[in-house]
């Protein structure tokens, strides 16, 4: 039967987790009909089935986190059952045609290829050393001191001699297999609640609340005794290496504190900033006069939402600047990833956009062909699909540059962290009136105008400061020449 994969949501996005199922097992499905909901750092996206039929089987639990292209479901494709029936099924002899109306063919069990039918069994996935996947921070329990015993409690005997969470033999994913393995479970004392006794991830978490592990801590505790031996003897090195991390150790709790399970967007976007700062980046910052696009707003503002019904935002101003500036400095709309610096021959141009707990970003595909109208209503647009969980995959693929809009807040300076792989991000700040000099025919003057800053964050090994300030310049130059000749259509 068909099988529904984890799709990559992003260039730099190696797995995904489970945020919600559309559809139950038996639901018959459209081709292209949105059936699951996949949720990563960067957007919650809803997931296409590829096939026409029906949803036999959930492999992937919600709130499981799994590497691209592991399978997730299986589909029934429609037509499917008749083709394996009428290939499997044994040629009737010429005298069956006489058969009486009650005779019954003997129905034929048919599986798809997936092994015995009927059998539930799965292979499990392939482990994380051999698909690319990010290690993603989970909320340590408070009352758990699981942590703390992991030193002395030895772990659990698997059938085969082996110890430990790798030990376990029954289905579950890389991503829970993981997990134990950072709070030192053995999957084999926890009754799984997933799909045909599958081991979830939430599974984990509550056996670890709960005190699981260190009740099966405590009753082992006599044969921990060698244990603890052996870690007093141990060198400093080796105690070092075997001691928990700080960011482990449980925090001290005191009266009125509450603690805020991480979301799964939180947690991807945890695992996506945690790596996208290992890139080595670099700030420059810059000043421009607003005068004239301020200008230019309020006069067309009026008119533009009578005619368009949405408003006309600074937003687009400042994409409109930031896409001609790309078109003059190529090293910018780039990548950078292992095999180098790849520069791209299309401007998508990414919008950060706030959505309840979390980021996104998604993308204006071609934004150099749009006028600073064309700009705006692909803001607005992505902005409202953004927040109503409405974005499909390919508003989030292939951006090559991100704008973020950080002064709605009130802030004047702010440094973004690059959306790896990209090489470049730009923040537009607060529009604030200041006292700046002014050159005039008669000499420098004191005048108060609408000033804002903006600040280039770039990745220092695809290019340098001259070039990140020749970048900003560009930048600069178009939004200060704006005035009320500038086409807004």
């Amino acid at each position: 039967m068909p099988k529904v994969q984890m799709p990559q949501l992003g260039e730099s996005v190696a797995e995904g987790t489970i945020g919600k199922w559309l559809k139950s097992v038996g639901d018959h499905v459209d081709k292209y009909e949105p059936i699951v909901e996949v949720i990563t750092d960067k957007v919650n996206a809803e997931v296409p089935s590829p096939y026409e039929g029906t949803l036999t089987e959930i492999l992937v639990q919600e709130g499981e986190t799994v590497p691209n292209n592991t399978e997730i479901a299986v589909i029934e494709a429609v037509g499917e059952t008749a083709d394996a029936t009428a290939k499997t099924a044994p040629a009737a002899p010429a005298a069956t045609a006489e058969a009486t109306a009650d005779e019954k063919p003997e129905p034929v069990a048919t599986d798809g290829g997936n092994g015995p039918a009927g059998s539930d069994e799965r292979p499990t996935p392939a482990p994380a050393a051999t698909a690319p996947s990010f290690e993603q921070p989970t909320a340590q329990p408070l009352a758990s001191a699981s942590a703390a015993t992991a030193v002395a409690a030895p772990q659990k005997t698997g059938s085969n001699g082996a110890s430990g969470p790798d030990s376990y033999k029954g289905p579950t994913t890389p991503a829970v297999r993981r997990l134990a393995r950072e709070h030192d479970v053995d999957l084999e004392l926890i009754a799984g609640s997933g799909h045909s006794g599958r081991v979830t991830r939430e599974d984990v978490l509550k056996f670890v609340e709960s005190g699981g592990a260190n009740a099966a801590s405590a009753s082992q505790a006599p044969q921990a005794a060698p244990a603890a031996q052996a870690a007093q003897s141990a060198t400093p090195t080796q105690a070092v290496q075997s001691a928990p991390s700080a960011s482990s150790a449980p925090s001290p709790v005191a009266q009125g504190d509450s603690l805020k399970q991480a979301s799964p967007m939180r947690r991807a976007i945890a695992a996506q900033m945690t790596k996208a700062l290992q890139v080595p980046v670099a700030y420059t910052v810059i000043e421009i006069d607003m005068s004239g696009v301020v200008a230019l707003r309020d006069k067309s503002k009026g008119a533009y939402q009578s005619q368009e019904g949405i408003s006309l935002t600074y937003d687009a101003f400042v994409a409109k600047a930031t896409v001609e500036a790309l078109r003059k400095h190529p090293d910018f709309n780039a990548h950078y990833n292992d095999e180098g610096h790849w520069r791209r021959q299309a401007i998508n141009l990414g919008i950060a956009v706030a959505v309840e707990d979390g980021l996104v970003v998604p993308v204006i595909k071609d934004a150099d062909r749009l006028s600073i109208h064309g700009l705006n209503r692909q803001i607005r647009d992505l902005a409202d699909r953004s927040r109503g969980q409405k974005l499909r995959l390919e508003d989030i693929q292939g951006g090559t540059f991100t704008l973020d809009n950080t002064g709605w807040t009130g802030s004047i300076i702010t440094q973004p962290i690059i959306n790896a792989p990209e090489v470049g991000i730009m923040t537009m700040e607060s529009i604030v009136k200041r006292p700046v000099v002014v050159s005039t025919p008669n000499g420098d003057l004191i005048g108060v105008r609408p000033m804002m800053y903006v600040c280039l964050g770039f990745d220092h090994r695809a290019t340098d400061g001259a070039q990140a300030g020749q970048f900003v310049a560009d930048v600069k130059a178009w939004l200060e020449a704006v005035d009320s000749n500038t086409a807004i259509w």
